[in-house]
């Protein structure tokens, strides 16, 4: 079976889905969806916009994908996705995790859900990876900027544009890292345990969320810089307007006592 994993929104209104949604759910909670088609075919809906499909055709897919999307919040133009290969093989005593398959020894709901999860997981921390990095350049712009010519050179309005789209996104990121919780099922069973923490290895889960953290943690630190340059551009603005007055006050001074002398002649 193939199993393949999209992210195509940044939400999936999932309740509103299920509502309309002729097909009873097999697996539910507040976040995720599972159904399950004549034990053969299988979508995992989670609701930070990843769709997960098993052994579906594409002609299945495309019609549930348009289905799906009166439910999109802030829908993605182009999706992410990825996909691997699960095998049944009754012969074996354990799940088996490589690279790109995964085998199983029989089709069990709970497993299968736990399987399709860390494929999301996987794909909206593509996503996510994608998107700081564009943030992280976006910002290095200006830092450069700041290296090679001690200012940016951009407007006040445009530079808020800026922060605002950056704090915007960012917020989006930090509102969806839950994505990375597990469900309860695993702490209760050692088995979806073990496989849940094997899955964890082979999609590199944990390194990948540290290294987001850190860009965007260095992210952060940019947004406070910038800041900090538009207070000061405020700060010189306000400074030379006093100047600007004190100096009118001085000449409008000496301008009337000049002209006090002239006339008292």
């Amino acid at each position: 079976m193939l199993i393949e994993a999209y992210q195509i929104a940044e939400e999936i209104q999932i309740k509103a889905l299920r509502t309309n949604y002729e097909q009873t759910p097999a697996l539910l909670s507040s976040w995720d969806i599972f159904y399950v088609f004549d034990n053969q075919k299988f979508i995992h809906i989670l609701n930070y916009g990843v769709l997960v499909f098993v052994n579906f055709s594409k002609i299945e897919k495309d019609e549930f994908l348009k289905f799906s999307t009166s439910f999109l919040e802030k829908p993605l133009q182009s999706n992410v996705n990825d996909d691997f290969t699960l095998l049944i093989d009754e012969q074996i005593h354990k799940t088996i995790i490589t690279n790109n398959t995964i085998t199983i020894k029989n089709i069990d709901y709970q497993e299968l859900r736990i399987i399709t999860l860390n494929l999301a997981q996987s794909v909206a921390l593509d996503y996510y990876d994608t998107i700081s990095l564009d943030l992280l350049k976006s910002t290095k712009t200006y830092i450069d900027e700041l290296e090679n010519f001690g200012k940016v050179r951009i407007s006040k309005k445009n530079l808020l544009k800026v922060i605002g789209k950056i704090k915007n996104i960012k917020n989006s990121i930090l509102d969806n890292l839950y994505i990375l919780d597990d469900p309860n099922i695993v702490w209760d069973n050692e088995d979806l345990e073990k496989v849940n923490r094997k899955l964890k290895e082979n999609f590199d889960i944990k390194p990948r969320f540290r290294d987001l953290d850190y860009r965007l943690k260095i992210i952060e630190d940019n947004l406070v810089l910038f800041t900090d340059i538009i207070q000061h551009r405020e700060s010189a603005r306000l400074e030379w307007i006093i100047i600007a007055l004190i100096l009118v006050e001085v000449l409008n001074v000496f301008f009337s006592d000049w002209l006090k002398v002239i006339f008292s002649k």
